[in-house]
């Protein structure tokens, strides 16, 4: 079975699919390995790493397209892209399905069995294939590096000769993994921390990260199947934003992480808020790229409101591309190594399984998703 790592041409991406050090694990396993080259420049891994680790190298984009029964890829293809692989052929990357029908069905008619790593379940066995937790974990730490940066001021209280510097405030607005990770670095930068999340659930893993949990009444809340928060009414949000408006005032550092996949982020932080900081704070919107939690936020900009900088930033996992990388790398290994046939370098995606059910979009000409199907 030959696989196949493209290079990523998506504006400001730096990862690579593979790393040759994956590379290595897939070959010994019995894999063809090809890659692009100047796959993995951007992270920090060259072509002669991935020649040492048993992978070919090409400069043929179309001809390794049109050659692999398995393409990998951070980002998703073309469409013009998916018309080059070949019929039967795999391909896993972030495909964003919700908000790529067209792409989606122009899989299907390619017949090409398109697998969707945001579509896999977040579930114990899945843990190790779970690309969008581990990116996410790296992107609620650039976040917070990202914040600590633009603060004029640091992060833990000193004790100095000219007197006591007081602790950073941060607010962190959900606890998910990104949320809880932007916890976890702000913890050891030596900030005083708080946090919110509508799923009182993860209040006491808030606590153990260091941090106090803000307790707003929501009413009903709770979280889905898979772990996500699920969606706030019109209602709530307006409870929430109430709740929260003290929290923001007085933090130097707001992070907002808030989304609901597959739908535009819920806007919770109101301009209104943001006003009501004192200047010189920093406001990080880590949902940018689906609409936004913060009002007046801006994709790839940094707004400044009467002295507080809010944060749009894009792709934050790609600021650490080489260990960002290492994860995604690691876990397309994982998934490949979980549904390769025994003692033989090919793919079993026929068994029944929940993985393959809830991240296999396309197979044999047909969407086969019940959840992309309606779309």
């Amino acid at each position: 079975m030959h696989i196949v790592a493209t290079k990523e041409n998506w504006p400001g991406e730096r990862r690579a699919a593979l790393v040759p050090a994956t590379v290595s694990k897939l070959v010994s396993g019995g894999f063809e390995v090809t890659v692009e080259q100047g796959l993995g420049e951007r992270a920090g891994f060259t072509d002669s790493q991935y020649s040492d680790s048993g992978a070919t190298v090409s400069d043929q984009r179309g001809s390794l397209l049109s050659s692999a029964d398995v393409v990998l890829s951070v980002r998703r293809p073309s469409i013009e892209e998916v018309q080059l692989h070949q019929e039967g052929s795999v391909h896993i990357c972030f495909l964003d399905p919700f908000r790529e029908v067209e792409l989606v069905q122009a899989m299907a008619n390619s017949h090409v069995t398109a697998i969707s790593l945001e579509m896999i379940p977040r579930s114990s066995k899945a843990q190790k294939l779970d690309a969008l937790s581990s990116q996410a974990s790296l992107a609620g730490y650039v976040a917070m590096i990202v914040a600590a940066n633009h603060l004029p001021r640091i992060f833990p209280m000193m004790m100095t000769p000219a007197g006591t510097l007081s602790p950073a405030r941060v607010f962190v607005i959900g606890a998910g993994v990104a949320g809880l990770q932007a916890i976890a670095t702000a913890h050891r930068l030596g900030a005083r921390i708080e946090a919110f999340d509508t799923r009182p659930v993860v209040k006491e893993e808030v606590q153990s990260l260091g941090a106090k949990f803000l307790e707003i009444d929501l009413g009903d809340t709770g979280q889905t199947a898979q772990g996500y928060a699920t969606e706030l009414t019109p209602e709530q949000i307006q409870l929430q934003q109430q709740g929260m408006a003290d929290a923001i005032a007085r933090s130097d550092i707001v992070i907002t992480t808030a989304q609901v996949f597959g739908r535009e982020a819920p806007r919770i932080v109101t301009g209104e808020m943001v006003a009501n900081m004192q200047p010189t704070s920093v406001v990080v919107d880590m949902a940018v790229e689906s609409g936004g939690n913060v009002e007046g936020s801006v994709a790839d900009q940094i707004i400044d409101v009467d002295g507080v900088q809010v944060i749009g930033m894009l792709n934050l996992p790609s600021r650490v591309a080489g260990h960002a990388s290492e994860m995604f790398s690691g876990n397309l290994f994982a998934f490949i190594d979980e549904f390769k046939k025994p003692d033989v370098p090919e793919l079993d995606l026929d068994r029944e399984d929940e993985i393959l059910a809830g991240s296999i979009l396309t197979r044999s000409g047909q969407i086969v998703n019940e959840r992309i199907k309606g779309t």
